[in-house]
């Protein structure tokens, strides 16, 4: 390392001004332990914000885990950052700080930016470099054509349970055998992204990753933060981009992370009406604290800048924005007008979203917000939070309610299938089928359709292929793919075996099919979250449970209609009314055998009659095959002699 590069790890007067401004946007760069190395050996700066200790000492096994070996000193800028730098101490090396208030509170804590902490249930960081050689140079120069451009079709995962290493007890894959398998596997499969439940450091495997300690470090479960980067540069490779959960909502309270760090609220709120979560048992950040709003929004850049992470999808926003989330009448604090709007976590927001698109104009954020928030993805400029995307949550709870009834009850629900295209414009949507919709007690996808066999796999999929079939981009939670028949467990690997049944192996070759379909359907992308790719031709009719919609690509030659039948029954002759004149072709058919389907489809083009339907003068006679979408494509005029 230079004597220049060294020179940028140190804090500066400057740095200090930004992160009390809450405006660096670096800290990772700054904050946390640095090794540096040059021709006389290797020492490692440590920097860490306690602003109410009264003492702070380095710990760990080079030390004996000894308080009075290696003591911080405090910055005299009134910063409260306290660091020191401990010669010939480097990489692999456990450390802690030992923290004394200045109330007489005495903590061991983690560092905030470690890179890399031991597995648990051990806590202690570990002093670690981020030096790795890249090669995804042409992904990434590929990614600069905006991806709300593309189709976008995500795989959601969770690391620790999407194959187990049956002859070994069953222990999670490492991020370098994942590497091995699942670039490929999302390639064969045709999904452009996929998204990790979150990677960073949790204590508790049983959270999935969302009561996260070590916001700055991929968990240790499965390798080293290299063998991250070497999964996520073979996803880039095969063309399959990253995206992260990331939680800024909330933290939990282990006495090794964030909560109660000095001897003082620092990271949350002291108040438990504004820094306790109920639903959760965990803390809320202090988001209205400028050093706080530094350490989150470095937080996320860290992973865009260090990892090449091409988007973070922010967990649990409603619980953000609105300070009577989960919460009775006196439980919250109103904010200065009187109103329940959390005033610092959108300003939070809007800046976390600008300073992202400013560094990584490329890269999507995506808002998980269940409320009709106006404006979630609305630029800063206009009002909006500025998010690329927000999860559809009305159409998932919709169509999942829907779909769980009787076909011989569904008349009566209709308007679950159409409501949400009164909505579906008023935001950049992703419709998810997310890990949330197949535990407790939820069922499974397939466990959720009535039925016998038959119909479960037919109901599932004619969900799929209405789902891909509606504006939106598209999300899928890991066993979905092939219809897993059980609920998702983190303790257990997916159950592949099911693939080798026939109509599991169905469903799969269908999800693969219509994610090609989607990338090669101009129809169905170009024109993804505008009102001009979309027209209703019926969706009136309850009495039959059919609806009929096309989906229109930037060309006027680029349009599919779509008819889906959400009953059982075969519906023969059933006319569609039609804008052009002449023969249509059938191009897709979700009842085709290779599916497990019934294959009642059709190979002929089918000829539009002179039948007035759906305010058309013309109109085709189609046989609807049962629980299934069939997609018609015009295919030429009629000849005339």
């Amino acid at each position: 390392m230079t004597q220049q590069q060294q020179k940028q790890q140190l804090l500066t007067g400057y740095d200090i001004e930004l992160f009390r401004s809450g405006k660096h946007y670096h800290l990772y760069n700054k904050l946390g332990s640095h090794i540096r190395r040059d021709s006389e050996g290797q020492a490692t700066h440590f920097a860490v914000w306690a602003p109410n200790a009264s003492e702070v000492s380095l710990i760990g096994n080079f030390n004996g885990w000894d308080r009075r070996a290696n003591s911080l000193s405090p910055r005299t800028d009134g910063s409260g950052i306290w660091e020191a730098t401990i010669e010939n101490l480097g990489q692999g090396e456990l450390y802690k700080y030992f923290i004394r208030s200045n109330n007489g509170y005495e903590v061991e804590k983690g560092d905030p930016y470690a890179v890399y902490w031991e597995t648990p249930p051990r806590t202690a960081s570990i002093m670690w470099d981020l030096q790795f050689e890249w090669s995804d140079q042409i992904w990434l120069e590929n990614r600069k054509t905006p991806a709300l451009q593309k189709p976008i079709s995500i795989y959601e995962m969770h690391l620790g349970s999407w194959r187990r290493v049956q002859q070994e007890e069953g222990r999670w894959m490492t991020y370098r055998e994942l590497a091995a398998e699942l670039p490929e596997y999302c390639r064969c499969m045709g999904f452009t992204h996929v998204e990790f439940l979150p990677v960073m450091e949790h204590p508790f495997f049983g959270s999935w990753g969302y009561q996260l300690t070590g916001y700055f470090a991929p968990s240790g479960r499965y390798g080293t933060p290299q063998d991250f980067m070497f999964l996520i540069n073979a996803l880039h490779q095969a063309g399959i981009g990253v995206i992260l959960d990331w939680v800024p909502s909330h933290f939990p309270t282990d006495e090794h992370g964030l909560s109660y760090f000095d001897g003082s609220h620092l990271y949350e709120h002291a108040d438990a009406r504004q820094g306790f979560h109920p639903d959760w048992q965990s803390a809320i950040f202090n988001y209205g604290r400028y050093e706080v709003k530094s350490f989150l929004i470095s937080n996320a850049l860290y992973w865009l800048d260090k990892f090449h992470i091409d988007g973070l999808r922010v967990d649990a926003v409603a619980s953000m924005l609105y300070l009577d989330y989960s919460r009775k009448e006196g439980e919250w604090i109103p904010n200065r007008y009187g109103g329940k709007d959390n005033l610092e976590a959108i300003e939070f927001l809007r800046e976390f979203n600008s300073a992202v698109h400013h560094f990584f104009p490329d890269v999507l954020t995506i808002a998980e917000e269940s409320t009709a928030w106006p404006g979630v993805t609305h630029p800063v400029s206009s009002g909006g939070l500025g998010f690329d995307l927000k999860w559809m949550m009305g159409w998932m709870h919709d169509s999942l309610s829907y779909f769980q009834k009787d076909p011989i009850y569904r008349p009566y629900h209709h308007q679950q299938l159409s409501f949400s295209l009164q909505y579906a414009f008023s935001e950049r949507f992703v419709l998810p089928l997310s890990h949330d919709e197949v535990v407790h007690g939820k069922l499974s996808l397939l466990g959720k359709m009535p039925g016998d066999d038959w119909r479960r796999f037919a109901g599932l999929r004619l969900l799929y292929t209405y789902m891909y079939g509606h504006p939106g981009a598209k999300l899928l939670f890991m066993g979905g793919e092939f219809g897993q028949n059980r609920e998702w467990r983190h303790d257990y690997s997916l159950d592949w075996h099911e693939k080798s049944g026939s109509l599991h192996a169905g469903i799969q070759t269908l999800v693969k099919d219509l994610n090609a379909f989607y990338r090669n359907e101009p129809a169905l992308y170009e024109r993804n979250f505008s009102a001009e790719g979309f027209e209703w031709t019926d969706h009136h009719d309850a009495t039959n449970s059919v609806l009929a919609w096309i989906r229109k690509g930037a060309s006027s030659t680029d349009q599919l209609l779509f008819v889906a039948n959400f009953t059982p029954v075969v519906r023969e002759n059933y006319r569609i009314g039609v804008f052009y004149p002449g023969y249509y072709q059938e191009v897709f058919n979700s009842d085709n055998l290779r599916y497990g389907g019934s294959d009642l489809i059709s190979l002929e083009e089918i000829e539009s009659y002179p039948i007035p339907r759906h305010g058309h003068t013309h109109s085709l006679p189609l046989t609807l095959p049962a629980l299934a979408v069939i997609v018609l494509r015009y295919a030429r005029e009629f000849e005339w002699l």
